[in-house]
């Protein structure tokens, strides 16, 4: 299987649909994660018609869409689901919550694991899958927690996504996605270090290597690296980070 190289459109929230789509495209990426906090808001099937129409006008593919679901008691996946729908995209990334799994009571953890099982049964129904935000502050702050949750939804419409853990050195962010690699759908790509400071792709270029290589390894590979965020939120270091992309898929 081929990874695609793509984006994930929260990486220039300042910037247009259109803007954005162009970027992509000139810098050589194949596929755009749109983001539904500000290029496409859930429920607005129009909007992410539109979003739709300018992706494919550029040559690219719509990855998924990248919702702030947080599978939280009482919360409505469908307009999410309207929106995806409406932009062609078959995966929806969304949150396990908004609590680590160190500090959810079990009261807690049964609710968001009850949120996506349902969030899941209505996707699947309309022949989209999910896929958790690997993300501190969440259920699915680890490798086994991730496992965990998955294990205790059991959807074959609930995946995860992979990026590296905040702090975490390369072998540990590795470990992590060849922990989880058999349920990891897309990657998150980009260099954060010590903390979150963004820098180069190249500056963390052994965790680099060694993800793909890792990921091509795997007995199904993700099928998207997005990369998300670039130094300085900069549009004009894209090309140079897609560059960069394109290379470790090669």
């Amino acid at each position: 299987m081929t990874i695609r190289p793509g984006l994930c459109s929260v990486t220039f929230r300042q910037l247009d649909p259109a803007a954005i789509a162009a970027l992509a495209a000139s810098a050589g990426l194949e596929a755009i994660e749109w983001g539904g906090d500000v290029h496409v808001p859930p429920g607005d099937a129009v909007r992410a018609a539109e979003v739709a129409r300018i992706t494919a006008d550029a040559g690219l593919a719509v990855a998924s869409y990248g919702s702030y679901f947080r599978a939280e008691h009482g919360e409505d996946i469908a307009p999410v689901l309207d929106s995806a729908e409406a932009l062609g995209a078959d995966r929806i990334r969304v949150w396990a919550g908004r609590i680590g799994s160190a500090d959810a009571t079990a009261a807690e953890r049964a609710s968001t694991v009850d949120a996506l099982a349902a969030a899941a049964e209505q996707a699947g129904s309309r022949g989209i899958s999910l896929a958790l935000e690997f993300h501190g502050g969440t259920l699915a702050d680890d490798a086994a927690q991730t496992l965990r949750v998955l294990d205790e939804v059991g959807s074959p419409h609930l995946g995860t996504y992979w990026q590296p853990t905040v702090s975490a050195s390369d072998a540990v962010a590795v470990a992590e996605y060849e922990r989880i690699a058999d349920r990891v759908s897309a990657a998150h790509v980009f260099s954060w270090w010590p903390a979150t400071q963004r820098l180069p792709l190249a500056a963390r270029d052994g965790l680099w290597q060694a993800f793909f290589a890792a990921a091509a390894a795997a007995p199904v590979p993700p099928r998207d690296a997005l990369l998300e965020f670039v130094p300085d939120d900069d549009p004009a270091a894209l090309a140079a980070e897609a560059a960069a992309l394109r290379a470790y898929l090669a």
